[in-house]
């Protein structure tokens, strides 16, 4: 190979590993995505079993982390990467930070679900949860699916959803609450529902980072402890400008 062979070829394989590590964390998302999902699915359901697989398939997520980050860390030494490479790097070791903690969040989920799943289901069946677990799942597919069309424009209008996320549980915290003053004998389930709901909140804003890991990514802006009105005027003079 000659010198004016070299540079394409270096470039291309260059563009494969970051398309392919991108294409990774996509995967441990989905991955992850289905954990939260069936986790809310074995709370419903009083289904012990699919919480306790939910519950051990948490050492996969924490297995894609380390293998991810390792080999970020390898492109990292071996290529110098700069500009938007170098964010998307960032972004991604980041992102699948976020990403083993959503991990987390759905370990709990599976183990407080086998709890239930011996405890006679209210007569709601847990509505109130299913409903915070689709606005969670939701937030997080979108979030996912920002990071994969580096959409930074929809990464914002998901950013806004963790309100609405948020508004629901301090909802059913209240409900809880009040559960647990009126009838001491359900302190115990309402505090596992209680916890459940945390982890679920906590989930939006775990997919709430990620959308801005995107707008990083993007735009190169670290828009983190910054209202969303003004990251919109931000990402509006971005956008002009670029």
């Amino acid at each position: 190979m000659d010198v004016n062979e070299l540079g394409p070829h270096i470039s291309r394989r260059f563009n494969e590993d970051l398309e392919q590590v991108r294409s990774r964390v996509l995967q441990m998302g989905g991955y992850v995505e289905q954990q939260l999902s069936q986790g809310v699915l074995a709370l419903v359901e009083g289904d012990s079993a699919l919480g306790e697989e939910v519950a051990r398939g948490d050492h996969k997520v924490n297995d894609m982390e380390v293998s991810i980050d390792e080999e970020c860390s390898r492109i990292l030494a071996t290529r110098s990467p700069a500009a938007f490479d170098l964010r998307l790097i960032v972004a991604i070791i980041k992102t699948i930070t976020d990403l083993e903690r959503i991990g987390d969040e759905a370990e709990k989920i599976g183990n407080i679900a086998s709890r239930l799943a011996t405890m006679e289901r209210p007569s709601d069946r847990y509505r109130e949860i299913k409903h915070l677990g689709r606005l969670a799942h939701q937030m997080l597919r979108d979030a996912l699916d920002a990071f994969a069309r580096l959409d930074a424009s929809a990464a914002l209008r998901n950013c806004r959803h963790d309100k609405v996320l948020d508004e629901e549980f301090d909802a059913i915290h209240r409900q809880c609450i009040t559960f647990m003053m009126e009838d001491p004998r359900t302190i115990r389930r309402a505090l596992d529902v209680l916890w459940v709901a945390r982890s679920l909140e906590r989930i939006g804003d775990h997919a709430k980072n990620i959308c801005e890991y995107v707008i990083y990514m993007v735009y190169g802006k670290d828009v983190r402890h910054t209202s969303l009105d003004d990251v919109e005027k931000q990402l509006e003079t971005l956008g002009r400008g670029a």
